[in-house]
């Protein structure tokens, strides 16, 4: 699979033979230095290490992110809507930032070293945190607002997490997936789909367990637990050290596209069809070529074919990576809407009364479900390949395409039980089960299952390997922005739908809102992405 984005004619042309950097061909080495052997180093064994370490590390990023509204409110004393906003803050920046710790780790250093870096520095956020929780001395007094070092110390744990969190989920699937033979195809994929599976069971620790512990002894016991869970955690993926394989960085791929777009513009005057002759492309070839006006930057004796088809390779990547947000704009609404409406449904089993916070466990149930079901049918519906051996019928982009077409029908299924919900309180004065909402989530828990696991896979493996921690940090970005995105389009149908009389989503009141209305857009929001979508898709 490495090999797969250089292996075109720049390489074949006389011209290019002696210019193709290492960047693409670099072996895998062991911790010595030497060339990795098949047999010591890499293989499954090594990458289940990252999912056990997967479950672990975002069960403290989950449990946290709950914790964090309870610690603000009660002893930081933050007004709750300030409170709330700095979680959303917190866990789109940890997001958005995925994107610079895929950088250091695919520029600077092994991802390898880039996950002990950032791991220790989350680490060490939340050893502040506790300390802070721990010490009245850095909290405020009883009715009082913190003080100015109160509120440092604060915001030098939380986004000291923040920045350990984007480094560690940038650098730890591709670290996972580099132990694997690149040649498997099939291997890749499932290693992807049981790190997904990994991260959910993270989750649904943290929506059971940690909650249960916070509710009954104290939410100050999530911090301490915390910090041992990602002490265990660290240690776990060091112990691994000895049999990893890893690939050293290949320097600033983002001056490599600058340099690369420099060059093109630069070399614009020149007839495009003269400079691919002058380096003896042929016209075959430049029919099928994407980005053809990136060729002129290969006039320029300072730029090789691989720098060239990195940045074509990483544009490429960038229409997929934009049609899969509007899918994260519905699975904002399991943390938001979702749950107000299961706080006004009835949550009675038998005599147990379901847990508000506990709703997220629906979801995760599902999508833990999910991935054995797919792994069993992929092997039992998989498709034969030319050399006689079974392809996953369900491609990425497929894989993609099929997520995206669950989101749109979780929406339309979300408004049909919005509108019974809301029909059967205002006029039968009847509260329906939460369970209802279980269409809503089984479709988008599938969703978010081929979704993400795809765009991790998809993201990895085309990606150039210079590249590849940034690229699946794309996945992550993906879900930040359809977070922030789900709340512009809060605000921007409030504004429309108060211009033509009512608000759909004002006051505090779901049975007055038209929560379905709003679901509605969004179903046909994502059925819009979803044609854009294969658009690009077909064109890559």
């Amino acid at each position: 699979m490495g090999a797969k984005k250089t292996d075109t004619h720049f390489s074949n042309t006389p011209f290019m033979a002696n210019e193709m950097s290492n960047i693409e061909y670099g072996e895998f080495e062991n911790w010595r230095g030497e060339k990795a052997e098949p047999a010591k180093h890499g293989g499954v064994r090594a990458s289940s290490i990252v999912c056990v370490v997967e479950v672990l590390e975002n069960m403290v990023f989950l449990s946290n992110a709950t914790n964090f509204v309870a610690y603000f409110l009660k002893s930081i004393h933050y007004p709750a809507a300030q409170s709330a906003n700095m979680v959303t803050n917190f866990m789109g920046t940890s997001f958005l930032l995925t994107i610079f710790g895929g950088f250091i780790s695919d520029s600077f250093l092994t991802r390898f070293k880039t996950f002990i870096i950032f791991c220790t520095l989350e680490l060490l956020g939340l050893i502040l945190l506790t300390i802070q929780a721990q010490d009245h001395r850095l909290q405020p007094g009883p009715n009082s607002k913190p003080s100015k070092p109160q509120e440092a110390t604060l915001y030098t744990g939380l986004y000291a997490i923040a920045a350990g969190v984007a480094g560690v989920k940038a650098a730890l699937p591709a670290h996972g997936a580099d132990q694997l033979d690149h040649g498997n195809q099939r291997l890749i994929s499932a290693f992807f789909n049981w790190f997904f599976f990994s991260l959910c069971f993270g989750g649904l620790i943290a929506s059971t367990v940690m909650i249960w512990i916070e509710e009954n002894l104290g939410w100050n016991w999530s911090f301490k637990i915390s910090v041992v869970t990602l002490s265990v955690a660290l240690c776990i993926f060091a112990m691994g050290f000895p049999i990893y394989r890893f690939k050293r960085p290949g320097g600033s791929p983002l001056s490599r596209i600058y340099k690369v777009f420099a060059s093109a513009i630069q070399n614009r005057k020149v007839s495009l069809s003269e400079a691919e002759n002058r380096l003896g492309i042929s016209g075959e070839m430049r029919n099928h070529e994407k980005l053809r006006f990136l060729n002129n930057a290969l006039i320029s004796d300072s730029i090789t074919a691989t720098e060239i088809e990195e940045t074509k390779t990483f544009l490429g990547l960038l229409p997929i990576f934009a049609s899969t947000i509007m899918m994260n704009c519905c699975l904002a609404q399991l943390m938001t809407f979702s749950v107000q409406q299961g706080n006004i449904m009835n949550r009675s089993l038998n005599k147990f009364k379901i847990p508000t916070q506990s709703l997220s466990v629906f979801p995760l149930i599902i999508m833990l479900a999910s991935i054995p079901l797919y792994e069993y049918f992929v092997g039992l519906f998989g498709i034969k390949s030319n050399s006689g051996g079974k392809l996953n019928m369900f491609q990425p982009l497929r894989r993609i395409g099929l997520g995206l077409a669950l989101a749109s029908g979780s929406m339309a299924a979300a408004a049909i039980v919005e509108s019974k919900r809301r029909a059967a309180a205002n006029d039968d004065n009847v509260i329906i089960s939460v369970f209802w909402l279980g269409w809503q989530y089984l479709l988008l828990g599938i969703s978010d299952m081929l979704t993400l696991g795809g765009m991790l896979e998809f993201f990895y493996s085309e990606a150039p390997d210079s590249m590849r921690s940034m690229s699946t940090a794309l996945s992550w970005c993906s879900t930040s922005m359809g977070y922030f995105i789900s709340s512009v389009l809060v605000t921007i149908s409030n504004s429309v739908s108060g211009h033509f009389g009512k608000e759909w989503l004002g006051g505090n009141d779901l049975n007055h809102a038209r929560l379905d209305l709003f679901y509605t857009l969004l179903c046909i929001l994502n059925f819009i992405n979803l044609l854009n979508y294969i658009f690009w898709a077909k064109r890559y």
